[in-house]
């Protein structure tokens, strides 16, 4: 199966933790999984962020400005993964289809986001659903920075459609969906999914990101607000060294990691 999707959701809920040293590795000889063309590829350690991510879980800086480290293309074919030496077989597949040569083509769309978007089309070839809503919300975090709003509010919409095919969403996943569909402007949808989770009975830290997220539905914001919005501050801010906790596992969940980092024990 395809490796998952790099970013902060990936690494503190999937598995992959930094190295002792982060950032991009010395590039070195890969050769493709598809084509057998070997080029040169830097594999991308992720770094702890130190700021609070956004409501979507766009990670703070410095990892929020590395993102074009995230995945390796092949400069022949065209595949694209956070390691191109792997590949599902339905990816090698998916690389010799006309819409994947179209997409990564399309001189249209910001460079950046066609990256993540070939990607996507790769990871859905492949079922991997969750992981392609991924890849296409970070393909609208690119347009973000490439001021192509139009552009970032069709590819949220396009991540919460796969989000939706996909195995049913816990709480954490619901309000990402939710985010996406404020930053979409699709405030009617917004609104009916933040209403079920909020009667669910959410954990708190939950309960506290899908409140903010129903304040500015009801204000029509469709701008970028961080997770600290959402909770309490803390008495000072935490040192950077706080990062370490995104090394101990899986185990707290996202949403205690959060709280841990930004609101006082």
């Amino acid at each position: 199966m395809s490796r998952p999707t790099p970013g902060p959701f990936h690494a503190a809920r999937n598995g992959p933790q930094p190295g002792p040293r982060a950032g991009a590795a010395r590039p070195a000889d890969i050769r493709c999984a598809v084509c057998g063309t070997s080029s040169r590829q830097s594999r991308f350690r992720p770094m702890p962020p130190e700021g609070a991510p956004d409501l979507d879980l766009r990670p703070g800086e410095p990892l929020r400005s590395t993102m074009a480290s995230w995945l390796q293309q092949c400069p022949h074919c065209g595949y694209v993964a956070p390691e191109i030496a792997h590949a599902h077989p339905a990816a090698i597949e998916a690389v010799g289809t006309a819409p994947f040569r179209a997409l990564i083509a399309d001189s249209t769309h910001p460079p950046l986001s066609r990256r993540f978007l070939a990607y996507a089309y790769v990871l859905e070839e492949t079922g991997a659903l969750h992981a392609a809503a991924e890849a296409t919300l970070q393909a609208a975090w690119a347009a973000d920075d490439a001021r192509k709003p139009d552009l970032a509010r069709a590819w949220r919409g396009d991540a919460v459609a796969l989000w939706r095919a996909g195995p049913p969403l816990d709480a954490e996943q619901t309000v990402r969906v939710v985010d996406a569909l404020r930053r979409a402007e699709a405030f009617d949808d917004a609104a009916n999914t933040a209403g079920q989770l909020a009667a669910s009975h959410p954990p708190e830290a939950v309960a506290g990101v899908i409140a903010l997220e129903q304040r500015l539905i009801a204000l029509e914001d469709s701008g970028r607000h961080t997770v600290a919005s959402a909770l309490p501050p803390p008495s000072r801010r935490p040192h950077a060294s706080h990062g370490s906790i995104a090394r101990r596992g899986v185990a707290p969940g996202l949403w205690e990691r959060l709280r841990r980092l930004w609101r006082r024990s």
